[in-house]
C-alpha cells in the first residue's frame, strides 16, 4: 500500500523491501521493478482536491518475497476499525527531519499517539478538512511526520501482539511539519477493505 499521490504514470518504480539506510548496499534487502499494471489507484482519488480523500494505491510485486529478520509482513485492520484517541502508534519514513530540513538517510521511527476524529476535526485543528476516512496522529508540536514520508505506514500493535497497518501518511500543514494541532494526516486503511479486497481478486 501506498499514497496515490504519490504516484504518477510517467515514472518507473521499485520497490526495496529490508531497507534502511538508503545511502548503503545492506545484506538481506530486496529491490523489485514494479510493471505500470501493477499499480493501481484508486479511482476516486482526485489531486487537485487531495482533501476529498482517496489518498491510497495497491502495488502488486511480480512475486512472492520471502520473509527474513528485515522483512516482516503488516495486517490491514478489520473493517471500519477506528482506534480511541492516544492509542500508541507508530511513523516510520525517510522523509525530511523537520520543516525543510534534509531527507533523513537512515529509516526513522517516532511514537505518535492517535487523535480522534472528534478532536482533529476541531476548527482549531483540521477542521472541515478532516473526512472520516482519515485519522490523525501527533499534533503535540514536536513530533510529527514530514514531506517525503508520503506513502509511508502508521502501524498499531494490538493486544495481541500483532501489527496493524492504520494508515498511509497523507499530508502535513502548510504551517510546518509539526505545528501544534496540526498532527499528520493518514488515510484510514480500514475505510478502503472492500476497495483493497476487490483490488486484490481481480488483478
Amino acid at each position: 500500500m501506498t499514497a496515490a499521490h504519490c504516484i504518477s504514470e510517467s515514472v518507473t518504480y521499485r520497490v526495496v523491501l529490508g531497507k534502511h539506510n538508503l545511502k548503503t548496499t545492506e545484506l538481506g534487502s530486496i529491490a523489485v521493478e514494479i510493471a505500470p499494471g501493477n499499480i493501481f489507484v484508486h479511482e476516486r482519488w482526485n489531486p487537485t482536491f487531495a482533501t476529498l480523500g482517496y489518498d491510497i494505491a495497491l502495488i502488486k510485486l511480480p512475486k512472492p518475497v520471502t520473509l527474513s529478520n528485515s522483512i516482516r509482513l503488516g495486517c490491514i485492520p478489520a473493517p471500519n476499525t477506528v482506534l480511541p484517541n492516544n492509542y500508541p502508534c507508530f511513523v516510520t519514513g525517510w522523509g525530511r527531519l523537520y520543516t525543510n530540513g534534509p531527507i533523513a538517510d537512515n529509516l526513522q521511527q517516532a511514537l505518535m499517539p492517535v487523535v480522534d476524529h472528534a478532536t482533529c476535526s476541531r476548527p482549531d485543528w483540521w477542521g472541515f478538512a478532516l473526512r472520516k476516512t482519515m485519522v490523525c496522529a501527533g499534533g503535540d508540536g514536536i513530533v510529527a511526520g514530514c514531506n517525503g514520508d508520503s506513502g509511508g505506514p502508521l502501524s498499531c500493535r494490538t493486544t495481541d501482539g500483532t501489527w496493524e497497518v492504520h494508515g498511509i501518511a497523507s499530508f502535513v500543514s502548510s504551517l510546518g511539519c509539526n505545528a501544534k494541532k496540526k498532527p499528520t494526516v493518514f488515510t484510514r486503511v480500514s475505510a478502503f477493505n472492500d476497495w483493497v479486497t476487490q483490488i486484490m481478486a481481480n488483478n
